[in-house]
């Protein structure tokens, strides 16, 4: 009997445990660049608590007949590593350590967090 109750409580925590949220998936604040709209004007681009792993290409600057996004600033408290290309692929890539940023001249298509 005492080992059902301890195999139910298990079982319990377990479906708990995968059910809630999990805070650990997100970087938790902002990442922010800059990009140029479709009519010429300098833009700022956001991206609030971004999931970790999960490569997002930027709005704006994410597709190759875009041009690229630049100065990011990753307000973040997760790494981010930026890339040229979208999809996070490439070899042409740098690491933004949380609330770094970057200058001008680093352009960016897509980003991860970790």
């Amino acid at each position: 009997m005492r080992l059902r109750h301890h195999v139910a409580a298990a079982l319990g925590a377990l479906t708990l445990v995968v059910t809630l949220p999990n805070a650990a998936s997100a970087a938790t604040g902002q990442f922010r660049y800059t990009y140029e709209t479709s009519e010429g004007y300098e833009a700022v681009g956001f991206l609030n608590n971004p999931r970790s792993g999960e490569c997002v290409s930027l709005s704006g600057a994410g597709l190759d007949a875009l041009p690229p996004a630049y100065a990011p600033k990753n307000l973040t408290n997760a790494t981010a590593t930026v890339f040229l290309a979208a999809d996070c692929e490439g070899d042409v890539f740098y690491t933004l350590r949380p609330g770094g940023g970057a200058s001008e001249r680093l352009e960016v298509r897509s980003v991860v967090f970790s």
